[in-house]
């Protein structure tokens, strides 16, 4: 009878074994304990971009036009963590910059491995109980659904390490993940300290990791730099805690792509491509018009109306506002601090920059506005430029409501032009112009009342 017992259970242990906290509480004869789901988040951020070849610091590498740390930090938020640390290191002056307040700052300071920068993590986490979620700086593709689904299978299975994996078809330069006979895993190795034979497993690492605080704490400080590069590997305490029959498992995310770190030029440029993606797809899910959205660059945080078009070849910049109805490009390019009411049309071959364009305004053909303000109901002539820089300092153009601006007309900051006013073709403004009046020649100056 005892027999039919042992055999029973053995078959409810085999058959949850997707499920290890019921394995491990049948086998110890007792019920679920409550399970601790507060989560707090290490962000490893300290790393150079050696690989890169820069002197910047691999998170302050730009994608659409904002540092990769960025999205990784507000993907944080968005979990609604109980702490954040980051964990900073190489350059971490610059770096410091661009954490919000209510962000834990730890400094690594010496670059020994992501190891010691967790523990250099965990130092600021002393009264923290519950789940640590292992992030890094350079993921900048990750998604809030897929860390979410990480963490509800780490306190479903109440295990003491929970992976996110990766199945590539060339994982090559990645950790594989290593499985016993039972398919359960029981290391990582990475790239180069891994065989032949392990060179050949398709299943990698991503490096995103949740632990239980207590068992991450615990065994940290057995691992040894055994490695190429005298470096303490976080993924080394896989191998520590399976071997101590901790519980350890891993999930698999549908695409690679979202999680892999970025490491090179590269990467850099592919992941550049995937948020140009889905930027662009927002926007036009938004209601923008976007003819050919693979020769439309678009900065992360500028804002289109609907009913917007945008045409090829144009370049937008961060800070960048845009209105409601209007026709942009092709061939342009708005750069930081523009904002366009609605209704304008600011058309082939323009550059704009720190300027504010108003409502039912043409700026149509081979155009410079710098730091300028354009009224209402304003025609840019084709081939206008406001001459902005003296060699030394940036001056302001003001165009009011309802004027007329000639082809080829120079503009020389800083100036007023008064509303109902109108320059001829070729006009080098220096001069306040009135109101309603016609202002040609070089220098400029007034023809007639209009």
């Amino acid at each position: 009878m005892v027999g039919l017992q042992n055999l029973g259970l053995a078959i409810m242990v085999r058959i949850h074994a997707s499920q290890p906290n019921f394995c491990r509480e049948a086998l110890e004869g007792k019920m679920p304990k409550q399970i601790e789901k507060k989560v707090a988040v290490i962000i490893l951020a300290a790393g150079k971009s050696t690989r890169m070849k820069s002197e910047l610091p691999k998170v302050l590498h730009k994608l659409c036009g904002r540092p990769m740390l960025g999205y990784v930090l507000d993907l944080v938020k968005s979990l609604n963590p109980a702490q954040v640390v980051a964990v900073l290191g190489y350059k971490q002056e610059l770096v410091r910059k661009f954490v919000p307040r209510g962000v834990k700052i730890a400094i690594q300071k010496k670059l020994v491995g992501t190891a010691d920068a967790v523990k250099t993590g965990l130092a600021a986490l002393s009264g923290f109980k519950g789940t640590v979620l292992i992030l890094y700086g350079d993921n900048p593709l990750l998604k809030k659904e897929t860390l979410k689904k990480l963490l509800d299978y780490h306190f479903e299975n109440n295990v003491d390490a929970t992976l996110l994996t990766a199945q590539l078809k060339k994982p090559f330069g990645y950790g594989r993940i290593v499985r016993d006979k039972y398919s359960s895993i029981c290391g990582i190795v990475e790239e180069n300290d891994a065989d032949e034979a392990q060179k050949d497993i398709k299943e990698i690492n991503t490096g995103i990791m949740a632990f239980k605080k207590e068992s991450l704490l615990a065994n940290l400080a057995s691992i040894r730099p055994n490695n190429r590069k005298k470096e303490y590997y976080l993924t080394d305490i896989i191998e520590i805690l399976a071997r101590k029959k901790y519980l350890v498992d891993g999930l698999k995310i549908p695409d690679p792509g979202e999680a892999l770190g970025i490491n090179t030029r590269a990467e850099l440029a592919q992941a550049n491509t995937l948020m140009q993606k889905t930027i662009n797809d927002k926007l036009m899910q938004a209601g923008v018009t976007l003819v050919d959205p693979a020769t439309t660059f678009i900065n992360f945080g500028t804002k289109i109306g609907q009913d917007t078009v945008i045409y090829p070849f144009t370049v937008i910049e961060r800070d960048v506002k845009i209105g409601k109805r209007c026709f942009v490009g092709p061939f342009a390019h708005l750069r930081e601090g523009v904002e366009l009411g609605d209704d304008v049309t600011a058309g082939n071959f323009i550059e704009m920059v720190r300027s504010r364009i108003g409502t039912k305004t043409f700026v149509k053909h081979f155009s410079y506005l710098g730091d300028t303000s354009v009224g209402s109901n304003v025609n840019i002539g084709a081939g206008t430029v406001t001459a902005n820089f003296d060699g030394k300092d940036k001056h302001h153009t003001l165009i009011n409501d309802n004027v007329n601006i000639g082809s080829d007309t120079i503009i020389v900051a800083p100036v007023k032009i008064g509303k109902f006013a109108m320059t001829g073709s070729g006009t080098v403004v220096t001069k306040n112009v009135p109101e309603k009046t016609v202002v040609v020649g070089v220098p400029g100056r007034v023809l007639r009342k209009r």
